[in-house]
């Protein structure tokens, strides 16, 4: 149940990495990102925190899936 647990987590992790980064490529192309001015928005500075968290939330089960894999050994 452990392995199946940490292959869980490592799955995450991948996912979030591969995925959030490349949605961040493509909000900052949104027009909506940057004002006429050209500074940047409320729209991208929410996307790019939610972005944030979940890359770190993908740290965090990739550390845990380590240290279950680990146990388990």
């Amino acid at each position: 149940m452990l392995v199946a647990l940490a292959i869980a987590l490592l799955v995450n992790a991948a996912y979030n990495v591969i995925v959030w980064p490349r949605f961040l490529a493509r909000i900052a192309k949104d027009p909506r990102a940057r004002a006429a001015d050209g500074s940047r928005t409320t729209f991208y500075r929410v996307h790019l925190v939610l972005i944030a968290i979940a890359l770190v939330l993908a740290a965090v089960s990739a550390v845990l899936g380590i240290a279950a894999l680990v146990t388990s050994a």
